[in-house]
């Protein structure tokens, strides 16, 4: 089963969801801002990804800014502040098979499930 992590709010978000939808697979979408993913499941798609939780952080995001950067952080403190800010979570990301991709370009999302 494909897997979208998907905030509707994100335009980036928006194209792979629709590249999904057009696809014509079943996919499941997770709204990760309202239904908040567990570290658990936040480090299965990490792993997924093959990336620290670090690389996973919207850095630009003023929450990170303001309350993170220049901190010496490890990755169970950076899972802990995606989980208490999820809007800090790079976004969309696609699950398939024990494979994920952040949709970031959306070429990504086209590889991952044709």
């Amino acid at each position: 089963m494909i897997k979208i992590y998907h905030n509707p709010r994100c335009r980036k978000s928006r194209e792979g969801l629709e590249l999904l939808e057009k696809s014509g697979k079943k996919f499941e979408v997770k709204r990760y801002l309202e239904d908040i993913p567990s570290k658990e499941e936040l480090r299965e798609v990490l792993k997924c990804l093959g990336i620290t939780a670090e690389n996973l952080v919207r850095k630009n995001e003023a929450i990170w800014k303001e309350n993170y950067r220049n901190r010496l952080l490890s990755d169970e403190d950076i899972l802990d502040a995606m989980i208490k800010h999820p809007k800090l979570i790079e976004r969309p990301i696609v699950v398939k098979d024990g494979r994920a991709v952040i949709g970031r370009p959306s070429a990504n999302i086209e590889n991952l499930i044709s």
